[in-house]
């Protein structure tokens, strides 16, 4: 089964071509444009390169949130166009499982952190095991501060555009946190492959018009607007 996965969440941009658990082309970027300009472009040269066009693919999955709401909406939008004009199923996966998938062959605790701005983190805690991670926490939004007390005792592995932040502010509190290795701490497309190719197995799918991204919280403008309302 071939599918074509999208990482859009954060500040960088990636996209994978996987047949089973093997990949067989990847792309990544991390170089400040927007996603809007690279993603697209990136998928068509990588199906390009491998001589394949999206009918070629049995179907297509995209990190679904939570994230950046821009880059999730482009993410999204860009998996539901290419998934309705192949006619094709597809997934949406969380991307802070996607994080943890991207660890797969390390052993511990993983704390998969997003920055959420406003001193909070989104963030899942997964146990790594032979066969993937292990969910130990559903996806959240809290403050960091809320998490150090969490994990306080643990040894976790730190990983995710947030990842920095949160060493930097509970390494004193938490001594038993590591960051991942740093070809791994952005959010890559094979995480998001290896998250979706369970739910295609399973006929877990969904068609283009019914894939919809995953907020945990409002954008900050309706927030605002809806506090400024109540007043």
């Amino acid at each position: 089964m071939k599918i074509l996965s999208f990482e859009s969440s954060a500040v960088s941009a990636a996209v994978c071509l996987t047949e089973g658990e093997k990949v067989i082309a990847s792309a990544f970027q991390n170089c400040g444009l927007t996603h809007s300009r690279t993603l697209l472009p990136m998928a068509e040269q990588l199906l390009t390169n491998c001589g394949l066009t999206p009918r070629d693919v049995d179907g297509f999955a995209v990190a679904a949130g939570p994230g950046s709401f821009t880059g999730i909406r482009i993410g999204v939008a860009t998996v539901k166009g290419l998934a309705f004009g192949a006619d094709r199923p597809c997934v949406g996966v969380s991307t802070l499982e996607a994080m943890a998938w991207n660890l797969l062959g390390q052993t511990g605790t993983v704390s998969c952190v997003m920055d959420a701005r406003a001193g909070q983190v989104y963030n899942a805690r997964f146990r790594l095991t032979p066969d993937g991670p292990e969910r130990l926490v559903p996806d959240r939004a809290l403050t960091i501060d809320a998490l150090g007390e969490e994990i306080r005792e643990n040894a976790e592995i730190l990983v995710g555009d947030g990842a920095n932040l949160c060493y930097t502010k509970l390494t004193d509190s938490c001594p038993y946190l590591t960051l991942a290795p740093s070809h791994l701490v952005y959010p890559g497309a094979y995480g998001v492959a290896r998250a979706a190719l369970p739910r295609f197995e399973r006929g877990e799918t969904l068609s283009a018009q019914a894939l919809d991204a995953v907020y945990l919280r409002r954008p900050q403008a309706e927030r605002i607007r809806m506090k400024n309302s109540q007043k």
